[in-house]
């Protein structure tokens, strides 16, 4: 009797189907290469996203960049009409109702451009040989598409009528307006150590 039982059990060990592998499995092999290439694509698809969020990061970045630009180069263009005593080229730069705290006008705030003008008249590109302006640091605030505020350290080297060398420095700060394409300061407020004598560097 056991030795029917044991041949009946390897009779039928013998005849049981066999478990596949995955080797043996084409439907398994098949899975698991989609499964590779649909994580490849996800990689491609958040790598393509990450160029193309910094390439619309970079272009929307562009025009301020420029708009800043701007601002600095019509301080630098108001600035040279002071240095040069050129009343009427600061008269297109600025606004008619300018308005303005400098220490000329001692504490007061000062509307329109007739306080300056008189700068212009006796002071302004009159009582020194030679005028070197420096910006420094500046730094543009973008209000809107048309208005802006740029802030920063002003540094005056001049030459007196004796031949004596200078150094001054003041903290300005300007706010400008763009109108008809062309900006225009509305307002500007500056400090810092007094005034020379001949009130250089002023404006």
């Amino acid at each position: 009797m056991a030795a029917v039982a044991a041949a009946a059990a390897a009779a039928a060990s013998s005849t049981a189907p066999a478990t596949p592998s995955a080797a043996a499995n084409p439907t398994a092999s098949t899975k698991d290469h989609k499964a590779e290439n649909n994580t490849e694509t996800a990689r491609q698809d958040r790598k393509s996203c990450s160029v193309q969020l910094s390439s619309i990061q970079l272009s929307s970045s562009q025009p301020n960049s420029a708009r800043k630009q701007e601002i600095i180069k019509a301080t630098e263009q108001l600035i040279d009409c002071i240095n040069s005593g050129d009343f009427e080229g600061y008269t297109k730069i600025c606004d008619t109702h300018l308005t303005s705290f400098e220490p000329e006008a001692l504490g007061n705030l000062v509307e329109g451009l007739e306080f300056h003008k008189f700068y212009f008249d006796n002071v302004l590109g009159k009582n020194c040989k030679a005028v070197n302006t420096m910006i420094l640091s500046p730094h543009v605030h973008l209000l809107g598409e048309d208005a802006a505020c740029i802030a920063y350290i002003r540094l005056t080297q001049y030459m007196d009528k004796q031949g004596q060398a200078h150094t001054q420095q003041s903290e300005e700060t300007r706010v400008w307006q763009r109108r008809d394409n062309k900006w225009q300061c509305m307002h500007f407020h500056r400090s810092g150590s007094p005034s020379s004598p001949f009130a250089l560097g002023t404006k």
